[in-house]
This record gives C-alpha cells, structure tokens and sequence, in this order.
C-alpha cells in the first residue's frame, strides 16, 4: 500500500521541514513492513510537497504509526499534511503485479455473502 500525504509549505520553511520529512522517514523505515519512502517538492508549484512510503499492507503502516519513536518523530510532520485521503491500495505495477485483495474487497463488506465471480470496476 501507498501512504501519501501532501503538504503546503511555505517557502522560508522550506529547509526545516525538509529536515523533519527526513527525519520521519528514518523512523518509519526502521518499521516493519517498511519498503520504501520518498519526499518531494512540486515543479510547478515549489509550496507543494508530498511524502510517499509504501508498506507491505496497511496493518503495517497504522501498527507503524503507533509506536513511540514515530510518534514522536513522524507524527508531528505527519499532522501537518492536508486533509485528504491518504492510503492507497496498489492496484498494478510496470510487472502486472498488483494488490492481494480479494477482487470485490470494494464491493462486499465483512460478514456479507459474494458472488462466484465479482467484476471489478477497473476490469
């Protein structure tokens, strides 16, 4: 899964939250499920910027967020962001590889019955 939060940084700012963006991913990817993280800035618009960390599945990225040292770190950087959503199932990648859900994972709820088959809205 996709964790991306964006934020609006103003640009005397810039340099400190650089450092506390670095610093949440250090934290992060100590973490398990960790796999990768990314900061950036927007090219056309340099007050945007976005932090990206995908993780092996969405348990290990809120059991991640719970721990001290990301709280301590990370969350105050994290609590910044803009208020959006922000996890996201990975659904393909260059490879074909995708997400393990089940293909109606979006259409049927906990305790509900499904069909043989369930076509998703992508297919």
């Amino acid at each position: 899964m996709l964790a991306v939060t964006r934020y609006r940084v103003d640009p005397a700012e810039a340099a400190s939250f650089l450092a506390q963006a670095r610093a949440a991913l250090a934290v992060l990817a100590d973490r398990p499920g960790w796999r990768a993280g990314h900061v950036g800035r927007a090219a056309d618009d340099p007050v945007l910027w976005v932090l990206i960390s995908e993780w092996d599945d969405v348990g290990s990225y809120r059991r991640a967020l719970s721990t001290y040292e990301v709280k301590i770190t990370a969350v105050p950087l994290l609590s910044r962001a803009i208020d959006e959503p922000t996890a996201f199932e990975v659904l393909t990648d260059a490879d074909g590889n995708g997400s393990a859900l089940a293909r109606d994972a979006g259409q049927v709820g906990v305790g509900e019955a499904a069909a043989p088959v369930v076509p998703a809205d992508f297919d």
